[in-house]
This record gives structure tokens, C-alpha cells and sequence, in this order.
């Protein structure tokens, strides 16, 4: 079914958020927006994980979210705030795949991009990524197909190849598919960004085709909201992306000047809660913000965070977190600590991986009697391995001559749960973890709790009882 048909994308005159695995994630999207980027590239989302996802509008965010059936995982966010300026980037090496994809989310985005310049070696391995650069053929049918079936923009973002003859043949090769812009990084496959940009290749490149130029690499040199400009004239693009420079600072895009990145990590955060966002994911980003300034007290109390809550309450928006988690949850949202495997998944997939060789059969039927309470199991929140929570069990039956507690897990899909026997009675956390290890420590926490060796306000502050 075709969709509505809507303004297209315009590629030229933007500053542009690069696509960044790990930043590009909505919160940071639709900071970049509001402080004044044109348009915004996801991270490169993988053809198969969206494939597979299942698209569920999120009343309670008011967003439309993809998402993994197997483990509840977010695959892709988005809002209607962002609806007429993203862009995702497809990791792909195939053309019906690419084509599925886009069919499947192309209502929700303003523009498709397929990733042709990503030299990682996971990349690479997959054919995707700077693969292509060395593919015309597979690189121009994708395209092709996509630029044929879709009634969005597509473009794609290459690197430069070692020789500036090729690379203008290669994106004129590109550029007669039908896409609507080509984003080029300033350096070939092997350059890093200790290595100088080619602004002279994409200038050569720019006056050979007709489509716009979107320059990209020239954050080193990139400090103001001018310097942006200055790249992108000096390349000779119609417009330009930028990446590690606004992961440092996103306000890169304010033409009154970068704000100060406590300012900066405050909006950021904000808006992590206002859309859920997942706690390593905000973390990952704010240690960018940060840099050197992990080193200071301050800093260093921030990497001991797991939580979203932890991490507001050291720039002080721990009550507006707690505020706005509990009305989302009271709208519906249905957060990670609320994720449990299908019925469908446990009937067709179900594993068993039992410490005590337990009975495998009726599985659910094993909770039943088990003491319960939603505990997530936060691996930081224990300097060593002698204070994990089965440690402190295993030593507490030895103390009184019992027998030590043991373990039976349960898998279904990508989740783990694990009941803890101990001194006659069974224990079990809630929450399936994403790995045995984890749910078998989350178990003994729950033991813990019950037996009077840990409290609840304790674990409610480190953030390991949820509500």
C-alpha cells in the first residue's frame, strides 16, 4: 500500500547530525533539532534486527516504537517532532532486505540512507558499509531498487576513494540511480580522524554531478557554528553533516554559540526520561559530553550510575525523573523492567539450562510458590566479585551450616529468569535479565532481601528493586 504522498526533504543549505552509532538515538536527535539542526541521521540500524522487529505506537511516550519481539529491545524510536527532518541509516548489502526495511518504516521517517562508508570490521564482514565502495554494481542496484519502491528521499554516504578520478566515477555511478543526495566523509577507508580531510576531492566531486553534497569529516576543525559553514565552503558542498563534533557538544548547531555542557547534559537528560531512553545508552552519551571530566568527583560518582534515575540525581533532576517515570507508567508505558518473553516465544523456543538437573516440564507452572519481587541485577553497584549477591549467599549458608543455595534458569528467546533454592524455599526475581549469569544473581538478591540480609530501602536507592 502506498503511502501519503508528503514534502520531500530537501538536501541542500542544511546542517546535518551525522549518523553516530550509540549518540544518534532519539533523545539526541531531537536535541540537535532544537538547537538548530536541519536534519538528523540515526544510527545505522541493521537491516535484519528491523526486519524483525515489530512496529508499536507508544501512546504514553507519543512515539512510534520498533521493537525486538525476543528481548523487548527498542531497535528504533521515533516522534512526531522528528517525523519531517530523520533520516535513518540502513546497514545493508541487499537489495530486498533494503527494500523491506524501507516499506516497513518509510510512514515514520523523512528519508532512507544506506551506509556505504562504516570501515568497522563488522561492517565490512557483512558486505555493508565501506564494502560497498568496492561493489558499484551490488551498491547501485540497492539503491535502485530503494529509489524505484519508495516515496521517500534516499541517499547514501560513501568515503572518498584513494584516488579522486574514481571517486567522482563511483558517485556519478551513484548519483544516476536516482537518490536524492550523497553525503561523502572527506577520508578514504583507511583514514581515521587523526588524519587530515580531503576537502579538495569533495570539491572536485561536488562540480561533477548534479545532486546535492553533503561534506562530512571536518570535525576536527569544527569548534563554532561558523567553522561548520567554513567546511562546507571550503568542500564546496550544499551542505554539510557533522558528527564528533556534536557528540561533544550539540549545541554546535545554536548560531548564538555552543551552551556550557552542564546546560547541555541537563536538556539531554530531560529528555532521556521524557522517552524512556535506556540507561546505557544516556550514560554512553554523557561520558562523550564529558570526556576528561569523568576524572573528577563528580565524574567519577556519574560511572558508578546504572540507572537513569542515578545519573539525574547528579545534575540534580532526580525528582523530575522519579516525577515523570511514575506518569508515564501510570499512561502505560511499558518500560525494560516490564518486558517478559511471549506466550508464542516460550511455547516455540523454550530452553532450559538447569544448575541442579531439575525437571524440564511445566516450566511456568515452577513459579508457582516462589517468592517473588522485581529485582534487576546491577553489576557496578559491587566493587568486587566477593560482594556479588550468590558470593554473600554462598558464604551465608556456610555461617549457618546450610546448604549452599542453587540455581535453576530458565531461557526463553533472549531473556533469562532463575529461581534460587535455598534452606527450603525458592526465590526468584521478576525482571529477565538478557543473560544467565545475571538472572541467577538477581534470584539471590531476592533471596537476600527475604532472609533480612539486604533492605529495601537500600536496593530501591541503588536502583536494583524496581517499583
Amino acid at each position: 500500500m502506498r503511502m501519503k504522498k508528503h514534502q520531500r526533504l530537501e538536501y541542500r543549505n542544511k546542517l546535518i547530525l551525522a549518523p553516530m552509532v550509540r549518540v544518534g538515538t532519539l533523545p539526541m536527535r531531537l536535541l540537535a533539532l532544537e538547537m538548530g539542526a536541519d536534519i538528523v541521521y540515526t544510527e545505522e540500524l541493521i537491516d535484519l534486527k528491523l526486519i524483525k522487529s515489530i512496529r508499536r505506537p507508544n501512546p504514553a511516550l507519543g512515539t512510534i516504537d520498533f521493537v525486538d519481539p525476543s528481548d523487548g529491545t527498542i531497535v528504533f524510536r521515533t516522534c512526531a517532532l522528528e517525523t519531517s527532518k530523520v533520516v535513518l541509516q540502513l546497514g545493508t548489502s541487499d537489495p530486498a532486505r533494503a527494500l523491506a526495511v524501507g516499506k516497513l518504516v518509510q510512514c515514520d521517517i523523512a528519508g532512507l540512507d544506506v551506509n556505504m562508508g562504516c570501515p568497522k570490521e563488522f561492517s565490512i564482514k557483512g558486505g555493508m558499509g565501506a564494502a560497498l565502495l568496492s561493489d558499484p554494481t551490488k551498491a547501485t542496484n540497492i539503491l535502485r531498487t530503494l529509489c524505484s519502491q519508495l516515496d521517500i528521499p534516499v541517499t547514501c554516504k560513501i568515503r572518498i576513494l584513494p584516488n579522486t578520478l574514481d571517486t567522482v566515477n563511483l558517485v556519478q555511478q551513484l548519483a544516476a540511480t536516482g537518490i536524492s543526495a550523497v553525503g561523502i566523509h572527506a577520508r578514504t577507508r583507511d583514514e581515521r580522524p587523526q588524519h587530515r580531510p580531503h576537502p579538495d576531492v569533495l570539491r572536485t566531486v561536488a562540480s561533477a554531478v548534479d545532486i546535492p553534497i553533503i561534506a562530512n569529516g571536518g570535525s576536527r576543525d569544527i569548534h563554532t557554528y561558523e567553522d561548520m559553514h567554513k567546511f562546507q565552503s571550503l568542500c564546496g558542498a550544499d551542505s554539510v553533516m557533522v558528527a564528533r563534533a556534536a557528540q561533544l557538544n550539540v549545541s554546535i548547531f545554536r548560531k548564538e554559540g555552543v551552551l556550557p555542557i552542564d546546560t547541555v547534559i541537563e536538556k539531554y537528560l530531560r529528555l532521556c526520561v521524557d522517552y524512556d531512553n535506556a540507561p546505557h545508552n544516556t550514560k554512553y552519551c554523557v561520558q562523550s559530553i564529558l570526556k576528561e571530566l569523568q576524572e573528577t568527583p563528580r565524574g567519577k560518582r556519574f560511572l558508578q550510575c546504572q540507572t537513569l534515575q542515578q545519573i539525574c540525581e547528579i545534575w540534580n533532576l532526580g525528582d523530575y525523573c522519579r516525577r515523570r517515570q511514575q506518569e508515564l507508567k501510570d499512561q502505560g508505558n511499558v518500560g525494560r523492567a516490564d518486558v517478559m518473553p511471549s506466550e508464542q516465544g516460550m511455547n516455540k523456543r523454550q530452553k532450559l539450562d538447569i544448575v541442579d538437573n531439575l525437571s524440564t516440564s511445566n516450566t511456568l507452572d515452577k513459579y508457582v510458590g516462589v517468592i517473588s519481587r522485581n529485582m534487576a541485577f546491577l553489576r557496578s553497584t559491587y566493587a568486587n566479585d566477593n560482594q556479588l549477591p550468590k558470593t554473600f549467599l554462598y558464604v551465608h549458608a556456610g555461617r549457618m551450616g546450610k546448604q549452599p543455595p542453587g540455581y535453576e534458569t530458565h531461557q526463553c528467546d533472549k531473556l533469562f529468569r532463575s529461581i534460587c533454592s535455598y534452606d527450603g524455599q525458592r526465590y526468584s526475581s521478576s525482571f529477565w535479565e538478557k543473560n544467565k549469569k545475571q538472572a541467577e544473581q538477581g534470584a539471590a538478591l531476592v533471596a537476600l532481601l527475604q532472609l533480612g540480609l539486604l533492605t529495601e530501602e537500600a536496593l530501591y536507592e541503588n536502583g536494583s528493586l524496581i517499583s
